[in-house]
């Protein structure tokens, strides 16, 4: 299970930051960044499935393919900001994480102005 090797990446990772961190902090940070991008890497195959089953959605239902790329893009950000902003809290960055999670939210919303126009457009 890929979970279980999640999980270990992100033991070992804050194990290690833990150890590293009165020394060198600023060695604990590359260390934190590190465990992030593997864990990341291990969802690569995961990812690839939903956007697979989208697309087959997409191909079954005659949905428009712009609505699944922003759907997708949506997606994409909001996980992006979401671990951007995490790590910014883990090196002691709070101010930095709240201006990533709003940047965040304002990107979501243009993103998703194509849907909001057209939901306004079918009321009307």
């Amino acid at each position: 299970m890929d979970i279980i090797k999640i999980i270990g990446i992100g033991l070992i990772t804050v194990v290690a930051s833990m150890l590293v961190k009165p020394m060198k902090p600023e060695i604990s940070i590359i260390i934190i960044l590190c465990g992030g991008i593997l864990i990341l890497s291990q969802t690569i195959n995961y990812i690839i499935d939903i956007v697979n089953a989208f697309t087959d959605v997409v191909n079954k239902t005659g949905l428009d393919l712009n609505l699944l790329k922003i759907v997708l893009k949506i997606i994409g950000v909001g996980y992006l900001t979401e671990f951007s902003a995490g790590l910014c809290n883990d090196s002691g960055n709070s101010s930095i994480a709240d201006k990533i999670i709003f940047a965040g939210k304002i990107i979501i919303l243009f993103i998703a102005l194509p849907i909001v126009t057209k939901i306004i457009e079918i009321i009307i």
